[in-house]
């Protein structure tokens, strides 16, 4: 009796274990189909570590000249510098969302939002000075890279900076919104129309039909795109000539690293102790 009652529950033992293990193989096979995702997923955290530290590499200036100086014969690129990130360089000679010469030597991308504080204080404090010694000079060229991350406003601000774009006023425009106590007043689609007027925007309605319509969005995304997959999560994020920039550093940080870069390209260009190949 014993016998024929033991035999039904280790038979269903037996199929409960079975069913268990037929259960975890199915959950286990999808795992070859996430290696891609995976490895993406690692290369955009590799780049927000490189963008992460970037403050701290940019402040080391003392190593960084120690190492320039011995391998000034050897025409080594500036310390960071990460050629894959010095290709995202656009020189568009027709882009109106940047400034300065298509061929200039040395390439800062920025990546912004019109809603960031640290944003407006790099446009008010920095910037000008930049564009006044490199970009006026021929030295530098500025290409600026719309990536909202303060919702709905900074999304609306970052459509109508590329629609003011389109009538050849985007740094005007770029001006009036990072003007002092600008961002509290909000970007609203009236507050918008404000600064599109105050930038010189001659046709308005223009610009309100260009800020709402698709090539605005997909402009806006693209550069967001690029942001996000180079790993930088935060504005302002720079990059000259490949190396990256984190936040509005001082005025003498950018200075340095553009000073180096141009150094190097010169040194690039002249070949091997001015040989010129």
């Amino acid at each position: 009796m014993s016998k024929s009652q033991g035999t039904p529950a280790s038979k269903a033992k037996a199929k409960a274990k079975a069913k268990a293990k037929a259960k975890a193989k199915a959950k286990a096979k999808p795992k070859s189909k996430s290696k891609k995702p995976f490895v993406i997923g690692a290369a955009v955290v590799a780049a927000a570590v490189v963008l992460g530290v970037a403050s701290y590499q940019a402040t080391s200036s003392d190593s960084r000249k120690s190492d320039s100086a011995a391998s000034s014969d050897a025409v080594e690129p500036p310390a960071g510098t990460f050629p894959e990130l010095e290709k995202l360089a656009r020189r568009d000679g027709k882009d109106p969302l940047a400034q300065g010469r298509a061929d200039a030597p040395v390439v800062m991308i920025e990546y912004a939002d019109f809603k960031c504080s640290y944003c407006g204080k790099f446009a008010r404090d920095t910037e000008p000075a930049l564009v006044k010694k490199y970009v006026d000079a021929g030295t530098l060229r500025i290409e600026w890279r719309n990536m909202p991350i303060f919702g709905a406003e900074s999304e609306a601000a970052a459509r109508a900076a590329w629609a003011a774009g389109q009538q050849g006023r985007f740094w005007q425009f770029h001006t009036a919104a990072y003007a002092k106590g600008a961002k509290e007043k909000g970007f609203g689609a009236d507050r918008l129309r404000e600064l599109a007027k105050e930038a010189g925007i001659a046709d308005l309605d223009r610009f309100v039909r260009d800020a709402d319509g698709d090539a605005a969005k997909a402009a806006v995304k693209k550069d967001q795109d690029e942001a996000y997959g180079l790993g930088a999560t935060s504005t302002p994020s720079f990059v000259v000539n490949g190396r990256p920039l984190a936040g509005a550093q001082p005025l003498d940080t950018f200075a340095q690293a553009i000073d180096e870069a141009a150094k190097y390209q010169a040194a690039r260009t002249a070949g091997p102790k001015g040989t010129g190949k």
